[in-house]
């Protein structure tokens, strides 16, 4: 889960900005488009690292470095470093890679496998800080036979081995004699990818020039700046203002773009899920029966319909409707059902005081709702849990508040978080909803515990057999939907806003991470104009 930095810039420096990378009308070229002008786009999150073994783009499309495979438009695996699919052995137990030819990283110096042995490794490693390492957990080694060759050994199977390797590569020799942790290449990073990075503002923009040596051709444009604009009707201002050619805005902010005006909204399905995170050790959000109440009280369509303008769908699980592995039978009644919570309060006994508010045994129903200050979707779907839980006998007290704030108190105050994949069901869910991971950052923050959850993660990630892999995830959502550590609300449509100029823009079912890499210009470097 990405943290947005709380860093507002001005209309003054985004004029600057576009000064300065020469976003000036381009020359029509014979095919009636032009890729003249660096394109400028603008998001919330703004990355900590541009090292993807410190987690910089994981999953690909990070626009500077390549992984040995990549996602075309439906987010199929196609090769990339690699000159065709891995090969996997009869047991699922060896993964085989041959390198691309005449790759060059961007300092000029050939790819070799061993710089793919180096980026596995150093996610390996102990001692440098990557959160990828649990992702790796069933790589037993990495090793290079040849120059071309790149041989993964598991310590098991592992159905979705072939979608960690989108993971970027980097240049093993740039790290020689540093610590990965602290090396200069985390802010100025060498990879294969279709753009270098010139600069990096931070709090402001990534600047990146087109790479002239593209194994997969010269990129379309001449450059791509990335806009760090974390308050959303800012984002809106500077957009309606012409500084961008795309930015993501939440979806009321967007609607005010469709129609005439040199813009259109495009409305991108993903994976992406919005709830609340219920702390297993808050006094009132421990007790099962408040939680359950709580699933059956929000009121999700009406969510859908309002705070997202129709950009969305209710949610009930982790895994996207979308996906093959979804369970059907926890799909609920979108619409709330206020009788249900009650009666499961009643039960629980919980009774309503003078003021509506129910209590049991001298404590009040009531709690705090944390969600981020500047993200005003976020505010708005607490502002309506808030209401729903009322209409119940709940006192919620929302409050907008940093991520520096929100951090040390997620243990025991609820928060609006977001995650979600439509890679695999393994990826986020393992370590959210793992006990392994209880109370580590943003990983399982509400330290959620559960036998059965963890014996059926583990028997998603362990087993190849499809039908195998179903009943396991088919269990843990049933698992997760008794228990109740998660309320879940919506999924999201991503909307961005684009100008209308723009050719090539190709949406694809997007992941909850979706700053730089990942999101609608992915395929960026393929961007153009009309003339």
């Amino acid at each position: 889960m990405v943290k947005p930095r709380s860093v507002r810039v001005s209309a003054v420096v985004g004029v600057a900005l576009l000064a300065a990378v020469g976003c000036s009308s381009p020359a029509p070229s014979s095919g009636g488009t032009s890729g003249g002008g660096t394109v400028v786009v603008a998001t919330a999150g703004e990355p900590d690292t541009l090292n993807p073994v410190l987690n910089f783009g994981p999953d690909g499309a990070s626009l500077i470095f390549d992984g040995l495979v990549a996602r075309d438009a439906r987010n199929a695996l196609t090769p990339a470093l690699a000159r065709e699919l891995p090969q996997v052995s009869a047991d699922g137990r060896t993964v085989t890679a041959k390198l691309r030819e005449g790759v060059l990283f961007h300092d000029g110096s050939p790819l070799t496998a061993q710089d793919v042995v180096f980026t596995y490794q150093a996610v390996l490693d102990p001692k440098v800080d990557s959160t990828l390492r649990s992702d790796l957990d069933m790589l037993a080694s990495v090793a290079a036979p040849d120059p071309a060759t790149v041989v993964f050994t598991l310590k098991h199977p592992y159905a979705p081995f072939l979608q960690r390797l989108a993971l970027g590569v980097v240049p093993g020799k740039a790290f020689a004699g540093q610590d990965v942790n602290k090396a200069e290449f985390n802010r100025r990073p060498i990879g294969t990818g279709p753009y270098r990075m010139t600069s990096w503002t931070p709090g402001d923009r990534l600047v990146l020039a087109a790479n002239d040596r593209y194994w997969g051709g010269r990129p379309a444009n001449p450059g791509v700046v990335v806009a760090f604009v974390a308050d959303d009707n800012v984002r809106a201002q500077r957009m309606r203002a012409g500084e961008f050619d795309a930015a993501e805005l939440p979806p009321k902010l967007a609607v005010g773009f469709d129609g005439p005006g040199g813009h259109r909204v495009q409305r991108v399905p993903t994976a992406d899920y919005r709830g609340v995170m219920l702390p297993m050790g808050n006094p009132v959000l421990g007790d099962l029966a408040v939680r359950r109440a709580l699933h059956a009280a929000v009121d999700r369509q009406a969510m859908v319909t309002g705070v997202l303008g129709g950009a969305g769908e209710p949610a009930f699980g982790p895994v996207p409707p979308s996906s093959e592995f979804a369970e059907a039978s926890i799909t609920g009644r979108p619409a709330a059902d206020p009788a249900a919570a009650t009666a499961i309060l009643d039960a629980a006994g919980w009774t309503p005081g003078p003021d509506g508010i129910r209590a049991r045994a001298g404590r009040k129903a009531a709690f705090t709702l944390m969600y981020p200050a500047t993200d005003s979707l976020r505010k708005e779907l607490a502002l309506a849990v808030t209401a729903d839980a009322r209409k119940i006998g709940i006192a919620v007290n929302p409050q907008g508040l940093t991520w520096d704030a929100i951090t040390p108190r997620m243990k025991t105050d609820a928060l609006i978080m977001g995650y979600g994949t439509p890679y695999d069901p393994d990826f986020v869910s393992f370590k959210l909803f793992g006990s392994a991971f209880a109370g580590q950052g943003f990983f399982n923050p509400g330290s959620y515990r559960s036998a059965t959850v963890d014996a059926a993660l583990q028997a998603g990630r362990d087993n190849t057999d499809p039908a195998a892999r179903r009943a396991a995830y088919a269990t843990f959502q049933r698992q997760l939907a008794a228990d109740v550590p998660w309320v879940f609300l919506t999924y999201l449509q991503h909307t961005y806003v684009v100008r209308d100029t723009v050719v090539g823009v190709t949406p694809r079912v997007e992941p909850h991470e979706h700053d730089v890499a990942n999101s609608l210009w992915w395929n960026v470097h393929t961007w153009t104009r009309k003339s």
